[in-house]
C-alpha cells in the first residue's frame, strides 16, 4: 500500500457540508497522530456549486469551520438532467488532473450520482457515505441517485442496520458494506457549545417557551396551491398555541408570494430568512414540536429526541420512526398527526448504535482498509 491515499471530497447541497466537515477534520487528526506504519492522507475538497448564494451555502462553510473547496465546478442549478451532465463535464477534468485514489461521496444529491458515474469509468474508487438508505419511491430523484451510487461504488459505508439490510436485499456483496454510523452526527456532537450559544433562543424571546420550528422546501408540499395552503392553514393553527419559527427557503417563499399565502400577518408565526447551522441545531434541540420535509432534521430530531412530523409519503431514515422520536404525515393528516405527537411528551425515542460522534474515524479506517488490498 502507498504511503500516500489521495481523496477528492465531494460537498454539493447545503445538507452534505455537515457530513464532509467531519471527515475533513478526521483527516487532520490522522495525520497528525498516525503511527508510520499508517498511510497519510492528501485530499482535495470540490464543491460543485448545487447551493451558491450565501445563505444556503457559504454561512455553512463559515459555521462548520470548512476549508475554502481547491475546487468549485459552478454547475449552479437547472433541470436534474443538465445539473447531472454539467458536473460530470466539470468534474472529469478535475479527477484527471489529481488522479485521486479515492472519491468520497455522501447523501444523494445529483453530484452524488454525477461524479460516482465519473470516477468509476475511470477506474477512480469511490466510497459513498450515508450509502444502503432507501424510501422505496422512484419517484423520488433522490432515490435514483442512491440506487445508481450504491450499484457502482467500490465502498459502501451505511449509517444504520436497515441501511446494510437494504444493501444485502439487493445483491450487493457483503465485503463492500460498513455500518460506520451517522456522519451528521460527528458534526452535531462537535457544534454543541456552538450552537447553545448561537443566541436565537434569546432573540426571539423563546428560553421557557414551546414553539415549533418549522422547514419545508420539496416539489410535493409547496409548490401546488391545495398541499401548501393545507400546510399553512395548520401552521397558523399551531400558532395560536405556541410560536412558530419558519425559515423560508426560496422555493417555499416563491410559492407562497404566488399563491397569495400571507403567513406575516400572524404574529405568533415568525418568518425568517435561511438560518445558519448553529441556531438551526439550538431550535431543534429546544423546540416542543418540529415539522420538516428534511431528512437531516428527521436525524437530528432523533439525537435530540424531539417530536417530529415529517410531511412526506415515505422516509429513506426509517430508523427515526423505529427508533427515534419521528413519525410521517400529510397535508391532509397533518392536524391530528401533530396532536398525536405532542401527546406522545417532551422526549422520546432512543439514539441508534453509532450515532455517537465518532463516524468520521470509522469512515477512514474502512478507507485504509480497502487501500491495503
Amino acid at each position: 500500500m502507498s504511503s500516500i491515499i489521495k481523496v477528492i471530497v465531494i460537498a454539493a447541497a447545503r445538507p452534505n457540508f455537515m457530513k464532509v466537515a467531519p471527515i475533513l477534520k478526521e483527516f487532520n487528526l490522522h495525520n497528525a497522530s498516525k503511527e508510520d506504519s499508517q498511510p497519510k492522507f492528501e485530499w482535495l475538497l470540490v464543491h460543485t456549486g448545487q447551493h451558491y448564494d450565501d445563505k444556503m451555502s457559504n454561512v455553512f462553510f463559515r459555521d462548520l469551520g470548512i476549508q475554502k473547496p481547491d475546487v468549485n465546478l459552478e454547475v449552479g442549478s437547472g433541470s436534474h438532467a443538465s445539473q447531472t451532465a454539467n458536473t460530470m463535464l466539470k468534474f472529469e477534468p478535475v479527477l484527471l488532473d489529481y488522479k485521486p485514489d479515492w472519491i468520497i461521496v455522501v447523501g444523494d444529491v445529483n453530484p452524488t450520482a454525477a461524479c460516482t458515474l465519473v470516477a468509476t469509468k475511470l477506474g477512480i474508487k469511490v466510497a459513498h457515505v450515508e450509502a444502503g438508505l432507501r424510501s422505496f419511491d422512484r419517484e423520488m430523484p433522490e432515490e435514483i441517485n442512491r440506487l445508481v451510487t450504491d450499484a457502482i461504488a467500490d465502498l459502501l459505508l451505511t449509517p444504520s442496520i436497515d441501511a446494510n439490510e437494504n444493501l444485502l436485499k439487493e445483491g450487493v456483496c457483503d465485503s463492500k458494506i460498513e455500518l460506520v454510523g451517522n456522519v451528521m452526527i460527528d458534526s452535531l456532537i462537535a457544534n454543541l457549545d456552538r450552537s447553545r450559544s448561537s443566541g436565537i433562543l434569546d432573540t426571539y424571546d423563546l428560553r421557557g417557551n414551546d414553539f415549533a420550528y418549522i422547514t419545508l422546501h420539496r416539489p410535493s408540499n409547496v409548490d401546488t396551491k391545495d398541499s401548501l395552503t393545507a400546510i399553512t392553514d395548520e401552521l397558523i393553527r399551531l400558532s395560536e398555541k405556541m410560536t412558530v419559527m419558519f425559515p423560508i427557503h426560496p422555493r417555499t417563499r416563491k410559492m407562497l408570494e404566488k399563491f397569495s399565502i400571507d403567513l406575516a400577518q400572524y404574529s405568533s408565526i415568525k418568518i425568517l430568512e435561511p438560518i445558519g447551522y448553529h441556531d438551526s441545531l439550538c431550535l431543534t434541540e429546544n423546540a416542543r414540536l418540529i415539522v420538516t420535509d428534511s431528512g437531516g432534521l428527521q436525524e437530528e430530531s432523533t439525537y435530540f429526541q424531539t417530536p417530529c412530523v415529517t410531511v412526506r409519503p415515505n422516509t429513506e431514515r426509517p430508523i427515526t420512526i423505529t427508533e427515534g422520536s419521528n413519525m410521517l404525515s400529510n397535508a391532509s393528516s397533518l392536524s391530528g398527526d401533530i396532536k398525536a405527537t405532542l401527546e406522545k411528551g417532551n422526549r422520546f425515542g432512543q439514539v441508534p448504535t453509532y450515532w455517537d460522534g465518532h463516524t468520521a474515524s470509522r469512515i477512514l479506517e474502512a478507507i485504509v482498509k480497502r487501500s491495503e488490498r
